[in-house]
Protein backbone atom coordinates (compact mmCIF):
# COMPACT_ATOMS: atom_id res chain seq x y z
CA UNK A 1 0.00 0.00 0.00
CA UNK A 2 1.43 3.42 -0.91
CA UNK A 3 2.22 5.88 1.86
CA UNK A 4 -0.88 8.05 2.26
CA UNK A 5 0.67 10.57 4.64
CA UNK A 6 -1.85 9.63 7.31
CA UNK A 7 -4.78 10.49 5.06
CA UNK A 8 -7.64 8.04 4.76
CA UNK A 9 -9.44 7.21 1.55
CA UNK A 10 -13.08 8.21 1.46
CA UNK A 11 -14.05 6.41 -1.78
CA UNK A 12 -12.57 3.98 -4.25
CA UNK A 13 -14.10 4.79 -7.62
CA UNK A 14 -12.76 1.76 -9.53
CA UNK A 15 -10.08 -0.92 -9.59
CA UNK A 16 -8.48 -2.48 -12.66
CA UNK A 17 -6.08 -5.40 -13.13
CA UNK A 18 -3.59 -6.46 -15.78
CA UNK A 19 -1.96 -9.83 -15.13
CA UNK A 20 -0.79 -9.56 -11.50
CA UNK A 21 -0.80 -5.75 -11.44
CA UNK A 22 -3.66 -3.78 -9.92
CA UNK A 23 -4.45 -0.07 -9.90
CA UNK A 24 -7.20 1.88 -8.25
CA UNK A 25 -8.67 5.35 -8.52
CA UNK A 26 -9.33 6.60 -5.01
CA UNK A 27 -10.53 9.87 -3.48
CA UNK A 28 -8.79 11.05 -0.30
CA UNK A 29 -9.61 13.90 2.02
CA UNK A 30 -6.66 16.28 1.67
CA UNK A 31 -5.62 19.20 3.89
CA UNK A 32 -7.12 21.67 1.43
CA UNK A 33 -10.07 19.64 0.15
CA UNK A 34 -10.04 16.40 -1.81
CA UNK A 35 -7.37 14.56 -3.75
CA UNK A 36 -7.80 11.98 -6.49
CA UNK A 37 -5.08 9.34 -6.70
CA UNK A 38 -4.34 6.67 -9.24
CA UNK A 39 -2.28 4.15 -7.29
CA UNK A 40 -0.88 0.65 -7.42
CA UNK A 41 -0.19 -1.52 -4.41
CA UNK A 42 3.18 0.19 -3.86
CA UNK A 43 3.15 3.53 -5.72
CA UNK A 44 1.04 6.62 -6.22
CA UNK A 45 1.06 7.05 -10.01
CA UNK A 46 -0.93 10.28 -10.15
CA UNK A 47 -2.23 12.61 -7.44
CA UNK A 48 -4.14 15.82 -8.01
CA UNK A 49 -6.40 18.08 -6.01
CA UNK A 50 -10.00 17.90 -7.18
CA UNK A 51 -13.42 19.27 -6.43
CA UNK A 52 -16.23 16.77 -6.11
CA UNK A 53 -18.00 17.89 -9.27
CA UNK A 54 -19.53 15.86 -12.11
CA UNK A 55 -16.61 16.77 -14.41
CA UNK A 56 -14.17 15.15 -11.96
CA UNK A 57 -16.05 11.86 -12.11
CA UNK A 58 -16.36 12.13 -15.89
CA UNK A 59 -12.56 12.48 -16.13
CA UNK A 60 -12.00 9.41 -13.96
CA UNK A 61 -14.44 7.40 -16.07
CA UNK A 62 -12.66 8.52 -19.26
CA UNK A 63 -9.34 7.40 -17.76
CA UNK A 64 -10.87 4.05 -16.80
CA UNK A 65 -12.27 3.57 -20.32
CA UNK A 66 -8.89 4.43 -21.85
CA UNK A 67 -7.09 1.91 -19.65
CA UNK A 68 -9.66 -0.77 -20.48
CA UNK A 69 -9.09 -0.17 -24.21
CA UNK A 70 -5.41 -0.85 -23.54
CA UNK A 71 -6.05 -4.23 -21.95
CA UNK A 72 -6.79 -3.52 -18.28
CA UNK A 73 -9.79 -5.43 -16.85
CA UNK A 74 -12.14 -4.99 -13.89
CA UNK A 75 -10.62 -6.60 -10.81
Amino acid sequence: MPDTGGQRPIATLWELAWNDERISCTIYRHDEGFQMRLESATTVILAESVELQPRTFARTQALRASLKRRGWRES
